[in-house]
């Protein structure tokens, strides 16, 4: 990989919906569930992830949150959801919806071509 790359090659839009056992829970319950469960198996188990929470639930019927992952590739993105597998974050404390994974430009750099659809206006 180019040392002056600055974009991950691998960003997933994870989409999940959270389910009753998890809303059943005081905030206090679920900041410790998730900082006691599901926090230290992604730190222990994964490399090179970055990631953003975005809360959507008074948008969307259908999930009620996005959480958006960058990989640095795609072992570590697999590591990343081997290790949410086997907390209770996947299935117990949200269904995860769908997830779906793209490289951002990845259209430019396959034509070797500046990004045309990434605007700042």
């Amino acid at each position: 990989m180019p040392a002056d790359r600055t974009e991950p090659p691998v960003t997933a839009f994870m989409l999940v919906k959270t389910t009753p056992e998890w809303l059943a829970m005081t905030v206090a319950e679920r900041v410790t569930a998730f900082t006691t469960h599901v926090l230290p198996v992604i730190q222990a188990r994964t490399r090179g992830v970055r990631s953003r929470f975005y809360d959507t639930e008074f948008y969307s019927a259908r999930v009620t949150d996005i959480w958006v992952w960058e990989a640095d590739d795609h072992d570590a993105y697999r590591l990343l959801i081997d290790a949410l597998r086997e907390t209770p974050f996947w299935d117990r404390y949200f269904q995860v919806v769908d997830l779906l994974v793209g490289t951002e430009n990845g259209y430019a750099r396959t034509y070797g071509l500046k990004p045309l659809a990434t605007l700042a206006t």
